[in-house]
Parts: C-alpha cells; structure tokens; sequence
C-alpha cells in the first residue's frame, strides 16, 4: 500500500500568507527605492535651479517686405540672436527650435528651424537666421499700417523663436520644457526708400519663457 502525503487545510493557508507577506514586501522595498531616488532629483533641482536662458537681439536686417497683390506680401529678413546659459551648473540642450517674424500679430514670414544644440555652462551662442516669405497671405490694412509707420519714421517688429529645451545636470537630463522667446526690433523708417536695407543694431534684450 502507498503512502498518501496529505497536508491540512492550515498549512497551505500558512504558504499562502507567506507569499502574500514575500510580494508585499517586494512591492515596498521597489516604492521606498523609487521615492529615494525621485527625492534625490528633487532635491538636487531645487538646489541647482535653473535659471532659463537669456536671450539679445544682436542685429536684424530687413532687405525685402513689399506687397506683391492686394494682399500678399513677400520678405527677407536676416537675424542675430545672441543666446546665453547663465547656470554654473545646469547645461541646456535646444530641440526643435523655430524663428520667424511678425508684424503688428501678423507673421511675415515662414518658420525657419535652426539644428538643435547643446549650451554648457555659462556659455553664449550666436544664432543668424534667414527669414522669407512668399506670397504671404497678410490682412488688407497691412500696407496702411505700413505706410503709417513711415509716416512715423521707425519699424517695429516681433522676432520669435519657439522650441523646445532640456536641463541638463551631471548626466541626468530632464524632459522637454516649450521655450518662447519674443525680440523687438525698431527700425529707423522715413519718407525716403532706403539704399540699403532697413537695419536694428541696438542689442535689446528680448523676454523668455519656459
């Protein structure tokens, strides 16, 4: 006769509660590891906060903005932005950065991407862009406001440049953050067409936001 192993009904509830009690805490000693480590990131950016970057308008060239129909209006605009990192200890990478120029809530010009690129600390980039448009369909009250501004002898434009930006701290690197940034250029403007094109050199400061 063979020997039958039975176990009683409180022995396989005790395995069970072993189980129960091994995942459990598996599942804390995962949390607690998970927690220290989002703190630890935390609490190294809320030492290091970063400063956004700032921006300069280094110059900007008009050598085209003329009507060519009731309302279409072609352009050429070239652009120097002068961008800094103003952390010590926060590097900053660019993604998917565009430039284009308004008039009056206007845009004038197609998007332009620049190649994405790294800042390190402290550092300053110079960025040049070549802004066009053709046949840019432009509201009906464009070559009034225009002709206005003649009148008044300067030309105010809104440079833009929109994107995407990412900290970068020892070798940890952040998600996307948008990045806006909004330059104004004015532009001596008077009766008479000029020679050469209309030009802004007065370094201003433009405002950024992340």
């Amino acid at each position: 006769m063979s020997k039958v192993d039975s176990k009683s009904p409180k022995h396989c509830a005790d395995k069970g509660v072993n189980i129960d009690k091994f995942y459990k805490k598996l599942y804390w000693s995962g949390f607690t590891f998970l927690f220290s480590v989002l703190s630890l990131i935390l609490l190294v950016w809320l030492i290091l906060h970063p400063t956004k970057p700032e921006f300069s308008l280094k110059e900007a060239d008009i050598y085209q903005l003329n009507l060519s129909g009731p309302h279409l209006l072609n352009s050429s605009i070239q652009l120097t932005l002068l961008s800094k990192n103003p952390n010590t200890k926060v590097g900053i990478y660019y993604d998917m950065v565009q430039v284009y120029a308004s008039y009056k809530g206007q845009q004038i010009t197609v998007d332009t991407s620049l190649p994405p690129f790294y800042q390190g600390h402290e550092e300053s980039n110079l960025l040049t862009a070549s802004l066009v448009g053709t046949s840019l369909p432009v509201a009906p009250s464009f070559g009034y406001e225009v002709g206005r501004d003649q009148t008044a002898g300067k030309l105010v434009l809104s440079l833009k440049l929109d994107g995407r930006v990412r900290w970068k701290v020892g070798t940890w690197v952040s998600g996307r953050y948008r990045l806006n940034v909004n330059c104004v250029a004015v532009m001596a403007f008077g009766p008479s067409i000029p020679s050469g094109p209309l030009s802004s050199k007065e370094g201003t400061q433009c405002s950024t936001t992340v």
